[in-house]
């Protein structure tokens, strides 16, 4: 392929509308992985890519492209193996407890997450609030905590998707991170390398979601799906609702502890919701469950019997945090005194009686945000301990003067934040009816 094409003409094909043929778009892909790309290149095709859109077939082919251009794990032929990818969201740690659930169902799940930037919080972030946990593993260290524990959750590799590590970076600075493609191929590259079996999407829209209207996401679900399928991956996707924050937490440590509840069968109702659907179709998509209705009741089973939680502890450790922590984390009765905790609370009270209406998840994760939760910048510095508590959620009787939320925050509380948050909740004099996470699934 070497010197077949240049640059300039597929930049300009691209530009014009045309398709790029598979071997053209390996071709820059390859380029791209060995640094044979002008960056001002790399960025006029991106935004070319944005603007003329991709075919199905270039779509596919970049993310075969993207996925060969560093390691594809290997696994020994006998694991099942799986791994669930969400949009993002606010107050989004399905993740933590949804891993160890499906490895007590027997599939193998070697998890690639990320970190948090912008409103969204990331995986790797809240698993670092557990002292001693490590996220970057060798090889050999995957292969051994998936094992032993059926379940890993780590950060993305040099070596894994080198492409799409220097694809995105370009993404960020030349505004077309929100291409749909360029989103798909970045997201089904990665899974793909994982060598998986099975996979379940996650996607998320509302206007706590980086996708705003139903429409667009069951568009990029339809998308994500078809791709992931073509390079042999059996996909569901399912369309969920992400308006108000996922169960009563944002924030790093928060979110541990209320992972750390669902893995005990307690917890929000809605955190439950969403693990037991994805973990369901996961689990069937996988051949482990003759359906997603018995997958949904295998991945109920795991939670209730503490075999989840028994996979978590040992996830943990193996990931290395201390037996003495992970035990003291995961047992019968909550022990989180490990984790970091804010020095101060601010009670957030209600401003009249009724019922809670609507929660704005924007607005909430954006105060977490600037507690000093999250990042805006790839380097910010993350604050584990601080983020928001809600202690009131759809549906709920408040009374005048009543805390529904709490910011746990440690500088001085600015007013316009604290104000920022009251503004945060809708209530009504009648009680609303809450409605289901998940909305849509798509095969």
């Amino acid at each position: 392929m070497n010197g077949i094409w240049r640059i300039p003409d597929l930049i300009d094909l691209k530009s014009r509308g045309s398709d790029l043929s598979m071997e053209q778009v390996a071709y820059v892909v390859k380029c791209i992985t060995e640094g044979n790309m002008e960056d001002s290149q790399l960025g006029a095709l991106l935004m070319a890519i944005k603007l003329k859109g991709m075919s199905a077939k270039e779509t596919i082919a970049l993310t075969r492209a993207m996925r060969d251009s560093g390691s594809v794990l290997s696994w020994p032929s006998e694991w099942v193996v799986g791994d669930k990818h969400s949009t993002g969201g606010v107050g989004d740690k399905v993740s933590l407890p949804l891993a160890p659930a499906l490895a007590a169902c027997g599939l193998k799940v070697p998890m690639i997450s990320g970190r948090g930037l912008g409103h969204t919080g990331g995986t790797l972030d809240k698993l670092e609030s557990i002292p001693g946990f490590r996220v970057s593993l060798s090889e050999s260290e995957v292969k051994e905590c998936l094992e032993t524990a059926g379940c890993c959750i780590i950060g993305q590799t040099k070596s894994i998707v080198p492409a799409d590590q220097i694809m995105y970076a370009t993404r960020d600075i030349t505004a077309t991170v929100d291409s749909q493609e360029l989103i798909v191929g970045s997201i089904i590259s990665k899974k793909a390398a994982e060598n998986l079996n099975a996979l379940v999407l996650d996607v998320k829209y509302g206007s706590g979601a980086t996708i705003k209207p139903i429409e667009d996401a069951e568009n990029m679900a339809k998308s994500l799906v078809k791709v992931s399928k073509s390079i042999g991956l059996n996909t569901t996707a399912l369309l969920t609702r992400m308006d108000t924050p996922i169960g009563k937490t944002i924030g790093n440590a928060l979110e541990i502890m209320e992972s750390l509840d669902c893995l005990r069968n307690e917890g929000p109702a809605d955190l439950h919701e969403l693990v037991i659907g994805l973990g369901g179709e996961l689990l069937a998509n996988a051949a482990l469950a003759t359906s997603d209705a018995t997958g949904r009741e295998a991945i109920a089973k795991s939670l209730k019997d503490g075999s989840a939680r028994k996979q978590f502890s040992i996830m943990m450790q193996r990931q290395g945090v201390s037996k003495s922590i992970s035990e003291a984390l995961c047992g019968n009765k909550a022990d989180y005194s490990s984790l970091p905790k804010a020095k101060f609370i601010t009670s957030i009270k209600a401003q009249r009686e009724g019922f809670v209406l609507d929660m704005n998840a924007l607005e909430l994760a954006e105060v977490s945000l600037a507690l000093g939760a999250g990042r805006s910048k790839a380097n910010d510095p993350v604050n584990y301990a601080v983020g928001v508590k809600i202690l009131k959620m759809i549906g709920d009787k408040v009374l005048i003067d009543e805390t529904w939320a709490e910011l746990h925050h440690d500088a001085i509380l600015p007013e316009s934040l604290k104000k920022k948050a009251e503004g945060a909740v809708t209530i009504d004099t009648d009680a609303p009816k809450v409605p289901p996470r998940i909305t849509k699934r798509i095969t």
